[in-house]
């Protein structure tokens, strides 16, 4: 069961509660560069990214974000360090929210001045932790940075933001490694009730990468925790979307597009199924309903896992049979069978729009 959290509106998005599991993402354009960072910012639209998040190294930077949001039409946010003038100028560009490091961003009267930048609009901050930028009095403290040492940087900012009086608050306690990570959220949940954003930081290359991040998240959102997550690759921030959703769908926590089951074929395999399989999968990677589709290669599992689909094929010599909700459809020749299940899973969702 999912832990509840209090809720918070992120642009018109909420966060928390019983609210769904968004997916989000980073730019790794320059943030100066405007023109660029929206063209990024539109493919990730279009791989369903729901919050995006912008690097503010410098004021240039800071002074951009103002024409990055209004030109966007998922929420932004401003990723500050070191420099709280930033975070009060990204405010005053008109951000959705901020994501502030306070392993860096010093005294607590720059935090203070951050607050009452955001207060008018109850703007959401993050206060975003991550292992290897503890402060330098919580790795004397510690040794080095556990997970222990995460969770009392979080609640030693956590209670800074409460005596203003302000819980418009999102947490992070991230790590480049699965155990910490998993501890330090644990930990943390059974103290606050504040959204969690999770993540595995420097996960790695979109190979390595995606394997860590699928364990580590997968773990927390098993156990309920989690309500909005980034999964940060070494790579096109387009994957990190990809991943981020096919590990919600693999939890059915989120059921957006489709869901593809595959076989990984073996020497009873008579069609060339991984070309097939790649091919669905990258034509109906943008079905707007969440149908099963498998793509099966022999007479073992293949016929069950098929009728079992809300649309599948089940392979024969140079021929598949198609399926559509258990029943059978018709024989489909090997070089056909991509367009047959593709031209299948359209004909579904019209039909699926004239019954609403």
């Amino acid at each position: 069961m999912r832990q509840k959290t209090r809720q918070l509106k992120l642009g018109d998005l909420t966060i928390g509660g019983d609210a769904p599991i968004s997916v989000q993402s980073m730019c790794n354009t320059d943030t100066r560069d405007v023109a660029a960072t929206l063209v990024q910012i539109k493919s990730l639209q279009e791989a369903k990214c729901e919050i995006i998040r912008c690097a503010v190294p410098d004021m240039e930077a800071a002074l951009a974000l103002g024409a990055i949001q209004r030109g966007c039409a998922i929420p932004l946010i401003a990723d500050i360090h070191f420099d709280y003038r930033l975070a009060i100028t990204a405010v005053e560009q008109g951000v959705a929210g901020l994501r502030l490091n306070p392993g860096n961003i010093g005294e607590r009267w720059k935090v203070e001045e951050v607050v009452k930048a955001c207060a008018d609009r109850q703007l959401p901050i993050r206060i975003g932790v991550n292992a290897g930028s503890l402060e330098q009095e919580l790795l004397q403290k510690y040794g080095h940075p556990t997970a222990e040492a995460m969770v009392d940087s979080a609640l030693g900012h956590i209670r800074i933001l409460e005596e203003l009086n302000y819980r418009e608050i999102k947490v992070s306690l991230k790590a480049s490694d699965i155990d910490r990570t998993v501890e330090a959220y644990r930990l943390l949940a059974k103290q606050v009730d504040y959204p969690l954003h999770i993540g595995i930081t420097e996960a790695g290359t979109t190979w390595s990468g995606t394997i860590k991040s699928a364990i580590g998240l997968g773990m927390l959102l098993s156990e309920g925790i989690g309500d909005t997550l980034r999964v940060s690759l070494t790579g096109s921030p387009v994957e990190e979307v990809r991943v981020g959703w096919e590990i919600l769908k693999s939890l059915r926590l989120r059921e957006k597009g489709p869901i593809f089951v595959s076989c990984p074929t073996c020497g009873r395999c008579q069609i060339d199924l991984i070309e097939i399989a790649e091919e669905v999968e990258q034509r109906l990677n943008d079905l707007p309903v969440p149908l099963t589709i498998a793509v099966m290669g022999c007479v073992v599992n293949g016929p069950g896992e098929a009728r079992e689909a809300d649309l599948g094929i089940a392979g024969g010599m140079g021929q598949g049979i198609l399926f559509r909700r258990g029943e059978v459809v018709r024989k489909v020749p090997q070089a056909e069978l991509a367009d047959a299940l593709v031209e299948e899973a359209w004909k579904m969702v019209k039909d699926q729009n004239h019954q609403q």
